[in-house]
């Protein structure tokens, strides 16, 4: 008994001492190690697990006079640096036509196929495979909205299906003669409800089925994914993936989002990626997270995390981002084999500029598109863009600090293989 009550004393002030982080965090950062993080190696992880991260915006960022750094503090391009990192794939969203008609760009990287296509030779010239994430839209398409591009508004139904077939495949063949590595395709984004304008799963599911058939013949290897979100929704995934099942659609990834602080646990993850898997026989990955480092905003414009009422199950701060993406590959790596994979979101969407030069920052944001949207947008998108167009919402989330030099968590792409090396 005397023993016990000594155990039962050391855990209370070991969880005093780390506070609300808990003891897991308590062990998890006791061990000095060289990178100044202490990391667990993911068990089960298979040798071609996809260690991705979407850099959709690095383009605008680039142009807006955004520089990146290697770890000793050298200007370096920062495909190199994801690549040493750790990082094996490159996501990047496309949208059909994200300009108004005198060419200025609506924001958010302003990702048409002529940029995607510049991310993808640089992410290919680095060794890195591209996903590319096609939303059949002109700007963000995500469970609120799903507005079919301009250019398809007054199509009939059969006339938008061979639209999005062609589109496809002619962007596809596009990227293909520029040497890209496309490893795998998503057919839509965070399709929930919708897709191009169409709500009704029947149509939907034609519409996955068109975009399906244009990457098959553009490349058989290709791997086609389609992408939803809110996991923690009961029955959601079952329900979607038999509805997909029922219709006949034709992919072989079901992807997920997932952001610690909105989409539930690890574990409901882990179990309703399982159950598409065994049921269907897919593959199934995460093709969104991230996860804040600190709670300070860079460039003026307000961030989306952290907030009152979201659930932060790790600190904020770098350990608790490394945390929780190495805890995320660990869910998606206990669904077996079937667990193809994680992408980070927008690991270097930092601030054009310091928040005390806001005016400066906004000019930049509505030049080159480096901000989430400008005031362009607000013609195609006037109930969100038009209202609250500015700079990152998610400049904390980055895997970079604000003036562009890696963070220690970029580093977690690595040590999900081995754990941290620890000091002498």
């Amino acid at each position: 008994m005397k023993n016990v009550v000594a155990v039962f004393v050391v855990l209370i002030f070991v969880l005093g001492a780390f506070g609300t982080s808990g003891p897991a965090e308590a062990v998890r950062g006791s061990r000095a190690a060289e990178s100044g993080l202490f990391l667990e190696k993911v068990s089960g992880l298979h040798k071609d697990f996809i260690k991705g991260v979407d850099v959709s915006s690095i383009i605008a960022l680039e142009e807006s006079g955004v520089a990146f750094y290697n770890e000793s503090g050298k200007k370096q391009d920062i495909f190199k640096t994801l690549k040493e990192a750790g990082v094996n794939y490159v996501r990047v969203r496309i949208w059909n036509d994200p300009y108004d008609a005198n060419g200025n760009g609506y924001g958010g990287g302003n990702n048409d196929l002529k940029n995607a296509i510049q991310i993808g030779k640089r992410a290919t010239a680095n060794g890195m495979k591209l996903l590319a994430d096609f939303h059949y839209s002109d700007f963000w398409a995500d469970p609120a909205k799903q507005k079919a591009p301009k250019a398809w508004a007054n199509l009939s139904f059969e006339d938008k299906k061979t639209a999005l077939y062609r589109y496809t495949k002619q962007s596809l063949e596009a990227m293909k003669a520029a040497g890209i590595n496309v490893g795998m395709v998503q057919v839509g984004n965070e399709t929930n409800g919708g897709l191009a304008g169409e709500t009704d799963w029947a149509k939907m599911s034609q519409l996955f089925n068109a975009g399906s058939q244009a990457v098959r013949e553009a490349d058989s290897n290709i791997l086609v994914a389609l992408h939803f979100t809110n996991p923690e929704t009961s029955g959601r995934y079952a329900w979607i993936a038999e509805t997909l099942h029922r219709h006949h659609v034709d992919y072989d990834v079901f992807a997920s989002s997932y952001y610690p602080f909105w989409h539930g646990t690890l574990k409901n993850l882990t179990s309703v990626l399982t159950s598409v898997a065994d049921t269907y026989g897919k593959k199934v990955m995460v093709a969104e997270t991230s996860y804040t480092y600190t709670a300070e905003d860079g460039d003026g414009h307000e961030n989306t995390a952290p907030k009152n009422g979201q659930t932060l199950n790790y600190p904020v701060t770098v350990q608790g981002q490394a945390n929780a993406v190495r805890d995320v590959i660990q869910a998606v790596s206990d669904v077996g084999e079937a667990g193809i994979g994680v992408f980070y979101w927008e690991p270097a969407w930092i601030p054009v500029g310091p928040a005390h030069q806001l005016e400066k920052n906004k000019a930049l944001w509505e030049t080159y598109g480096s901000g989430w949207a400008t005031s362009y947008a607000a013609e195609y998108d006037p109930e969100d863009a038009g209202k609250w167009f500015g700079g990152s919402a998610v400049d904390n989330q980055a895997l970079f600090d604000f003036k562009g030099r890696p963070l220690p968590s970029l580093n977690v792409f690595k040590y999900v293989d081995t754990g941290t090396p620890f000091k002498n």
